[in-house]
């Protein structure tokens, strides 16, 4: 799948999310493991900076900010390996660079 390809599903779920949720001025929250590489937000965790240095579609501990309430129903399910992957309130142990 093509890196245009897992950037539109990802901001389509996004958008779905918040289409759901009403798109007004909104609370928001940490979203772990949802950010494609280069497309998180601030702070990637260790060896990392700020927004865009994640280097791993869905990184683990990589963080995205969505509309609170939101980030436990986010679902990718277009990862490289086919496995589904969930957003956390929390940084994950998974899909981390080596």
């Amino acid at each position: 799948m093509s890196t245009n390809t897992k950037a539109l599903a990802a901001a389509a779920s996004v958008a779905a999310v918040l289409a759901a949720h009403g798109a007004a001025a909104q609370e928001t929250e940490k979203c772990y493991g949802v950010s494609l590489a280069g497309e998180n937000d601030c702070a990637a965790g260790p060896g990392t900076t700020c927004a865009g240095t994640s280097t791993i579609d869905y990184q683990g501990n990589a963080w995205t900010l969505v509309p609170t309430g939101t980030c436990e129903e986010i679902t990718v399910t277009d990862a490289a390996d086919g496995m589904e992957r969930m957003g956390s309130l929390e940084a994950l142990d998974r899909d981390l660079p080596a």
